[in-house]
């Protein structure tokens, strides 16, 4: 676990590389922040600079910044309403060069996806919300809503093939 204090906010992060049976590899993050905006970009910050610098979703690290950005701060803003007594959970799990997955879970009331309108339809585009779902869907394969929607599930493909050595430095970094 590493612990990182900033502005006098503590991050939590659990890091793990387990290798399968099967000979595949897992990148598995756990992460948690207080409900507050401040605490957003800390976080992301440092989650994409992991990601980045493992290359374990090469190509598609945009598309994961942008979505877990935009789940960041529903989950913080609109489900926790920005109490900072409540936490934020982030998990990022990535199998190497195949798909990664990311679970943002709020301490919120939830809500129903069903509800939101089409931000971008003719009659909403002056709509006060539902962008960040929008974009969340447009950048990601998958997007579902769990726990009466206080949990966001996104899934991303990986379209890019990682090399081999690649893959030998990732685990060097991470052991």
């Amino acid at each position: 676990m590493i612990r990182t204090q900033h502005a006098n906010k503590r991050l939590d992060l659990r890091l793990g590389v387990r290798e399968t049976r099967t000979g595949g590899s897992f990148l598995d993050i756990d992460a948690w922040i207080p409900s507050e905006i401040e605490a957003i970009s800390p976080l992301l910050d440092r989650l994409m600079r992991l990601v980045e610098g493992s290359q374990w979703v090469a190509g598609e690290e945009l598309a994961v910044g942008i979505a877990l950005r935009e789940a960041l701060n529903n989950a913080v803003v609109h489900g926790n309403r920005m109490d900072a007594s409540k936490r934020v959970q982030v998990g990022y799990r990535c199998e190497l060069g195949k798909e990664v997955s990311l679970i943002v879970s709020d301490q919120g009331k939830g809500f129903d996806p069903d509800a939101i309108c089409d931000s971008v339809a003719t009659g909403n585009l002056l709509a006060g919300h539902g962008r960040g779902i929008h974009l969340i869907k447009s950048v990601m394969d998958e997007v579902s809503f769990a726990r009466g929607g206080t949990e966001v599930r996104m899934w991303k493909e990986l379209r890019h093939a990682i090399r081999e050595q690649t893959c030998n430095a990732v685990h060097k970094v991470f052991r």
